[in-house]
């Protein structure tokens, strides 16, 4: 039985959902964050907690960022200023170098929405960003889950979730639950190849991930 550690790279690990992903992992058993920031101080910062970090800009070459990385978190994003470069062609730019790498997972943070970006008027910008995205990530020959909470809320995570393909209705959901739905499906064959939604429920995250 192996017990070796896999590496997770957080893309957007400094972040408020990141940062949540980052201590998740560390909490972890089976897993060893790799936090991927732009800026040096955050480098210092995350190093200060023991945290391996690599420095790196969704906006640049990242074939550096992905080596010896098993798993790949993309939970970057551009609070609505640059939803091309980032959210759209950051993602994609990081799909292409975990194919590269030969990464076994690919789990993206999407949003909401994303299936059918014209139904919100503020939005639409940045929802078909992360449709095209997604849709880039499942074209790819990566083993992937694509994750699309409803809106995020920063309250205290209640580690329970409602989750379909397609929910029925609208809702919130706390960045910490989302967190703790993305490192629950790190896992083989967790939720593989699936695109969901997610809001705040009353099914335990483990379970909903582990529906059979």
């Amino acid at each position: 039985m192996n017990n070796e550690k896999k590496n997770v790279l957080v893309a957007g690990a400094n972040g408020t959902t990141g940062r949540i992903i980052i201590e998740l992992l560390q909490d972890a058993d089976k897993y060893r964050p790799i936090a991927m920031v732009r800026e040096q101080e955050q480098k210092d910062r995350f190093e200060k907690n023991q945290v391996a970090v690599v420095l790196a800009d969704l906006k640049e070459d990242l074939s550096h960022a992905v080596k010896d990385v098993d798993i790949v978190i993309f939970a970057a994003g551009s609070g609505g200023k640059k939803v091309i470069e980032v959210d759209q062609e950051g993602a994609k730019r990081l799909t292409d170098a975990a194919k590269n790498a030969g990464i076994r997972k690919f789990v993206m943070l999407s949003s909401m929405g994303a299936d059918d970006p014209s139904a919100s008027d503020d939005l639409e910008d940045y929802l078909r960003a992360k449709q095209n995205a997604d849709k880039y990530l499942r074209a790819s020959t990566l083993g992937y889950t694509i994750v699309r909470p409803g809106s995020l809320t920063d309250e205290a995570g209640t580690g329970k979730i409602q989750l379909k393909e397609k929910l029925a209705t609208q809702g919130s959901i706390s960045r910490a639950d989302v967190a703790k739905t993305l490192v629950e499906v790190l896992e083989d064959g967790t939720m593989q190849n699936q695109t969901f939604e997610i809001i705040t429920g009353d099914t335990p995250i483990k379970k909903a991930v582990r529906p059979s």
